[in-house]
C-alpha cells in the first residue's frame, strides 16, 4: 500500500503501481485464509496489527506528508519511508535461515520461494537504477544478497539430508545379521527358563519384514525354526 502511495506521487509510475495492487490482492487473500484458520488468540492479534499498521499507520502517513510536504520532498519522504520498509522485508528472512542453520533442516525455507524473490530483486534493482529512482534500486541490493544466502543454504542441507537418507538404510542393513542372531538367542533362553511359555522367532522377509515362525514336533515339544527368504534377482 505504501509502495502504491509513492506511485501516485511519482510520474510514469504505472509498472510500480500494478505489481503493487496485485500484490496487494493476493497478500490480502492470504491474510484471510490466516484469520479464517487461525485460533482465537492469534487472529484478534493479527486483526490488531492490521488495524495498527495498515489503517492508523498508513493513514498517519499518508495525513503527515500531505500537510507538512508538498511538491517533491512529499515523494522522498515516502521514498524512504518505503526504503525502510523493504529493508525490514528482506531482513525478515533471517529468522527462517537461522532455523534452517539450527535445525539443518530446509523445510521452512522452499527454493522456489528464494529463487524468485532473488530474481524479482534483480529485476526491480535495475528497474531503479535505470530511472534513478534510489529509493527502489537500494533495497533490492540487500533482498538479492539474502536471497543467494537463502539458495545456497537450501543447496547445502538438502544434499547433506540426501547423503545421511542414504547412510541409514545402510547401516540398518548391514546390522540385520546380527540383530537376528541376538532374537534368535533371546529367544531360545526364554524355551529354557519358561518352558510353558511358546517361544516363537522372527523370519526375515526382504530383509525388511519380520514373520513370526513357530514350529510344533509330534511330541508336542515346541522348536524353533527360522529362516531368510529373498526374491530371486536376475
Amino acid at each position: 500500500m505504501l509502495w502504491i502511495y509513492y506511485a501516485f506521487l511519482k510520474p510514469d509510475t504505472t509498472l510500480l503501481i500494478t505489481i503493487n495492487s496485485v500484490g496487494f490482492f493476493i497478500q490480502t487473500i492470504y491474510i484471510c485464509f490466516y484469520l479464517f484458520y487461525a485460533p482465537k488468540s492469534s487472529r484478534l492479534q493479527t486483526v490488531m496489527l492490521l488495524l495498527l499498521l495498515n489503517v492508523f499507520g498508513l493513514g498517519l502517513i499518508v495525513v503527515l506528508t500531505q500537510f507538512l510536504a508538498k511538491g517533491s520532498t512529499r515523494a522522498d519522504i515516502v521514498g524512504w519511508i518505503c526504503l525502510v520498509f523493504s529493508l525490514c522485508v528482506f531482513v525478515a528472512p533471517l529468522g527462517v535461515v537461522r532455523q534452517v542453520i539450527r535445525t539443518k533442516s530446509v523445510e521452512y525455507m522452499p527454493f522456489p520461494l528464494s529463487f524468485f524473490l532473488t530474481l524479482s530483486a534483480v529485476m526491480w534493482f535495475f528497474y531503479g537504477l535505470l530511472r534513478k529512482d534510489y529509493n527502489i534500486a537500494i533495497p533490492n541490493v540487500l533482498g538479492f544478497s539474502f536471497g543467494v544466502l537463502q539458495m545456497v543454504l537450501y543447496i547445502i542441507y538438502k544434499n547433506a539430508k540426501k547423503v545421511v537418507e542414504e547412510k541409514i538404510p545402510m547401516e540398518n542393513h548391514n546390522n540385520l545379521p546380527e540383530l537376528k542372531e541376538q532374537i534368535i538367542d533371546v529367544v531360545k533362553l526364554s524355551a529354557v527358563v519358561c518352558p510353558e511359555i511358546t517361544p516363537v522367532v522372527p523370519r526375515l522377509v526382504d530383509d525388511h519384514a519380520l514373520i513370526l515362525d513357530v514350529e510344533k514336533t509330534p511330541a508336542q515339544n515346541w522348536t524353533l525354526k527360522t529362516s531368510t527368504s529373498k526374491h530371486p534377482t536376475n
